[in-house]
């Protein structure tokens, strides 16, 4: 065994330097290296919460055989609609979110439905107490479930509980307050969320228990610790949601065993989060009719094609440096369509103050919500409204032409579920096929915006 050696870790990027520096060489990041000493060189062994035995020889792709083991209902059809279709058994799910945004809200009320059907349930917390946890499970109605609460930070002691329980699903809150005791570094540095995530993932596939595990964000949003611990785990969650909005939405960046950017939508009540299994209703029921600067968006999460209302209101600016501010859109992709319409359909808004907002705090990134931006824009500008009962999508071009976009058809149908009679969309998706085409909507293809324009404001 080597004596010990301080080195200087990174918290940004991982990267270890022998001194301390005021900026990372490897990230960039200023003031992010922490002193933490150096784990002594030891001689490798077979951790009984490994992978596979040691020794096991490689096997022919031909000669595996797959056993289909069945997922773990949630008892949440929005949250087993993100993972895929259920908790698959061995899985390794991170979830992230903003502080009090209802993470541990939502895995409480998953903990005492995998409980009360499947079998017992660990809830690891490393943030509350039992008491404090029972107190929000009294609120949630867990009842008698063989519900099982840990208030500890040590993952050895952890893993000890795993081993002597055998539970059906476990739940730990949150990777950052937890700490091995193999290493001398503070629980959150790099090295303890990297080590703790390694052995929770051995636990997981060893004993073929899923494991969910609660991330910490920056306040960037994205999630605090190194970069691998979202190469580590199996599915990927983020819980997004504003602040004074009541509905809540988790989004799927990863998955392994399920489709990648999967959303799910619910609602914050006072006995808990309640799914939403209508969005579009959701975020059009305070919609404005028959008011300029509004149009409604078909927009495509995932695999749920969701209605939208985008609103716009441009006003002559007062300080002689025009503004642009978006809400639920990126603001340079509205600087973008700003320029096409100054180009190309003869809108002059350069010195005009320009505000968009997705209504209901929805996020929308994809190309094909150009068009409901551009109808919204080009409504508040001219003073005409937009039809009440029209919905647009389509990616603009620079050229001012309005491009095709993916799943037309899931779309279309979506918006005459709602009730709406017109669907103005690029030309080159009006051709459906006669099955995927609704005899109570009226297709309208487009090639360039002037046309869009005039076919949603004449």
């Amino acid at each position: 065994m080597t004596a010990k050696k301080p080195v200087f870790v990174c918290q940004e990027c991982g990267g270890q330097q022998q001194k301390w520096l005021g900026r990372c060489p490897d990230c960039g990041a200023w003031n992010s290296l922490v002193e933490e000493q150096a784990a002594p060189q030891m001689a490798p062994v077979n951790h009984r919460y490994g992978l596979v035995a040691g020794g096991s020889p490689a096997k022919l792709y031909a000669d595996i055989e797959i056993s289909h083991t069945p997922r773990v209902p949630s008892g949440i059809n929005e949250f087993d609609r993100v993972l895929g279709g259920g908790v698959v058994p061995g899985a390794l799910v991170l979830l992230g979110g903003e502080p009090g945004i209802g993470k541990s809200t939502l895995l409480l009320q998953v903990a005492a439905h995998v409980a009360r059907t499947v079998g017992p349930v660990l809830y690891s917390s490393g943030e509350e107490s039992e008491h404090q946890i029972k107190l929000r499970g009294e609120r949630l109605a867990v009842g008698r479930a063989p519900l099982y609460l840990l208030a500890e930070t040590c993952l050895e002691r952890i893993l000890e509980e795993i081993e002597r329980l055998k539970p059906a699903l476990v739940v730990v809150d949150s990777i950052q307050t937890i700490f091995s005791a193999r290493f001398q570094s503070a629980p959150g540095s790099i090295g303890q969320v990297r080590e703790v995530a390694t052995h929770l993932l051995f636990a997981a596939k060893g004993r073929n228990i899923p494991i969910v595990i609660v991330g910490h964000v920056t306040k960037d949003g994205s999630l605090a610790g190194p970069k691998a611990l979202e190469h580590v785990v199996d599915t990927v969650l983020y819980f997004e949601g504003e602040r004074h909005h009541a509905h809540r939405v988790v989004r799927a960046f990863k998955n392994r065993f399920g489709a990648a950017s999967e959303l799910g939508v619910f609602e914050m009540t006072a006995t808990g989060l309640c799914e939403v299994p209508n969005p579009s209703q959701l975020f059009l029921a305070e919609r404005s009719i028959g008011k300029p600067g509004s149009a409604v968006l078909c927009c495509i999460e995932g695999s749920r094609p969701i209605l939208v209302e985008v609103q716009a209101l441009v006003s002559s600016s007062t300080f002689g440096n025009a503004r642009r501010m978006t809400s639920g859109i990126d603001q340079q992709r509205l600087a973008l369509l700003l320029a096409v319409l100054e180009k190309r359909a003869g809108l002059h808004m350069l010195g005009d103050d320009v505000y968009v907002n997705v209504a209901g705090g929805m996020n929308v990134d994809e190309p094909a919500a150009d068009l409901g931006v551009v109808a919204a824009v080009a409504s508040s500008v001219r003073n005409r409204a937009v039809g009440s009962s029209t919905a647009v999508f389509g990616e603009v071009g620079l050229g001012g032409e309005v491009r095709a976009i993916p799943q037309p058809a899931l779309r279309v149908r979506e918006a005459a579920r709602m009730g709406f009679e017109r669907c103005v969309l690029p030309s080159a998706n009006v051709d459906l096929p006669p099955s995927e085409r609704p005899p109570q909507l009226e297709l309208i293809g487009v090639r360039t915006i002037d046309e869009a324009l005039e076919a949603l404001l004449a």
